[in-house]
């Protein structure tokens, strides 16, 4: 495995589901997000716990970037529809399991998290794809 391109991969994916994440959940959809909750009502923090964040968004990074080398998924176009369908994927799982086990969020809070990771997954698995595919591949 080409460890540099799983760096270069996973730190790219971890920083633009970061900044992604909070375009997305923090500015366009935060009011939208805290009047879909379950009955557990607004159960957010009042500050974010940013080193968890940061931990979390990273590994995420480094598992698109892990599967994208694994699976050969090496230019833009490719990553942003893997990316999507691993996004999809992982999105409709957690949600569902989430739903299915807790109060935290409705059933239209749970679409549209699944809806919004997926274009967040799509747009970094495309950034992902490109940069592993940038240069020689010396796998």
């Amino acid at each position: 495995m080409n460890i540099k391109k799983l760096l270069m991969g996973g730190i790219a994916g971890g920083l633009l589901y970061f900044l992604l994440g909070w375009l997305i959940y923090g500015i366009l959809l935060m009011n939208f997000m805290n009047t879909h909750t379950g009955t557990a009502g607004n159960i957010a923090r009042p500050e974010a716990e940013f080193l968890y964040l940061i931990i979390g968004n990273l590994a995420m990074g480094f598992l698109m970037a892990y599967i994208f080398i694994k699976a050969n998924i090496n230019s833009l176009g490719n990553g942003l529809v893997t990316g999507g369908a691993i996004g999809l994927l992982m999105g409709v799982g957690y949600d569902s399991v989430m739903y299915a086990t807790t109060t935290v969020t409705s059933k239209t809070g749970m679409a549209v998290d699944v809806a919004s990771f997926t274009v967040m997954s799509a747009i970094v698995g495309a950034v992902v794809g490109a940069i592993i595919g940038m240069g020689k591949n010396t796998a």
